[in-house]
Parts: structure tokens; sequence; C-alpha cells
């Protein structure tokens, strides 16, 4: 998305905790640009939480849904040059954020259920970077650079 993430995690705080509905009047009613992008993130995730309880079999009850955790990190940046007067230039940056939202499912007490949709994408980075770390040869030694003098 292209909005700095610093933006779009004023928006995302506003919706992290709160049952699916709640958030989504939330999203309508915020005067931030970045609010319509979330809009639709979270409508997407609420398809996918209604595509595993439809198709796939498993029980998740999309009226329970909330939003459990939500991210906005750093993209990749965008360098660009502005024109500056007597012929110089200012540099500036494009800010792209990458935006996550996780829902997870609550019972009538309001206590976590199992389910958690969207969540099985974050728990597995953790385990490639522990295979990485894993995978690295060991360190070589350096050679000793002085000789073994000789004495007649």
């Amino acid at each position: 998305m292209r909005v700095s993430p610093q933006k779009a995690r004023l928006v995302l705080d506003l919706i992290r905790g709160r049952r699916v509905e709640e958030a989504r009047n939330t999203l309508a009613f915020t005067k931030k640009r970045v609010a319509a992008t979330v809009a639709k993130l979270l409508q997407s995730a609420i398809d996918n939480a209604n595509f595993l309880s439809t198709e796939k079999g498993l029980d998740v009850d999309v009226d329970n849904l909330y939003v459990k955790h939500t991210a906005a990190n750093d993209g990749p940046r965008m360098k660009r040059v502005r024109p500056a007067p007597m012929g110089r230039a200012y540099r500036y940056v494009r800010r792209i954020a990458h935006l996550e939202i996780v829902l997870a499912e609550r019972n009538r007490n309001g206590a976590p259920l199992a389910h958690t949709v969207g969540e099985e994408i974050t728990a597995a980075a953790p385990a490639k970077a522990k295979a990485r770390t894993k995978a690295k040869a060991p360190a070589k030694k350096k050679a000793v650079g002085k000789k073994a003098k000789v004495r007649k």
C-alpha cells in the first residue's frame, strides 16, 4: 500500500481487539485515506474465514470473529528526486506499508478459541529463520602468518 507505515498504524490501532462488525463501523467513519484500504483488507480476511467455514470444513463462526493482531510493516522505499533552486535536486523517499490483519474467534464468554484465521503464514516465518541459522557452516580458522625459525 502506498502509504507510510506510521499513518497506517494509526488506523490499525483503532480496530485492534474489536469485534469484526465494530471494526467495520469504525473504519467506515474514520477520516483517514488509508481507512478505505484497511476496510478492504478486513473484508478480505472475513471472506477468507467464511471460505474456511464453508469449503474447508473448519468450524469457524463468522459472527464471533474479532481482530486479534494488526501490523503495518515497512516495505521497499522508492527514492525520488525533486527539482530545487539553482540547478540542484532534493531527494525524498516514498514509503510503502505492508499491512497484515489476523482474525480469531471468541466464544460467548469472551475467551479466545483455537481457530485463528490468517496466522499460519506468520507462524511459519520463525521456523524458516531457525532453519537458516542451523545451515550456516562453522567459521574457518585463520592461517598463522609466522614461520618457524630454523637454527643450525
